[in-house]
């Protein structure tokens, strides 16, 4: 994020869970980060561009993931190894989510 001219506030908790129950991250779309920006919620290792676009658009929706840590989302290339398909979901508060983009 801070190469693509974000400000980054990096906070280390000790129960990473209770923040991701806080802001209503559904279950199945948890991630190993939690962020949020400008007041949506970004769960895992969501591309830059789609971040951008939510902010664009300002969708209602509670935020967007990439569950897991699929190979070839940000910070997860691995020299030599093909990227996985994975798509980025908006989630709402109430625990709907929809597919936003597909990489």
């Amino acid at each position: 994020m801070e190469e693509n001219g974000y400000t980054v506030m990096v906070e280390d908790v000790d129960d990473l869970a209770a923040v991701k129950a806080e802001h209503q991250v559904p279950p199945e779309l948890q991630s190993c980060h939690t962020a949020i920006v400008d007041g949506y919620i970004i769960e895992g290792h969501v591309p830059v561009e789609d971040i951008e676009r939510l902010l664009a658009e300002r969708p209602e929706v509670a935020g967007l993931a990439v569950p897991g840590m699929p190979v070839g989302s940000p910070g997860m290339e691995v020299a030599g190894a093909a990227d996985q398909p994975y798509d980025v979901i908006a989630f709402d508060s109430t625990g709907g989510f929809v597919v936003y983009a597909s990489h």
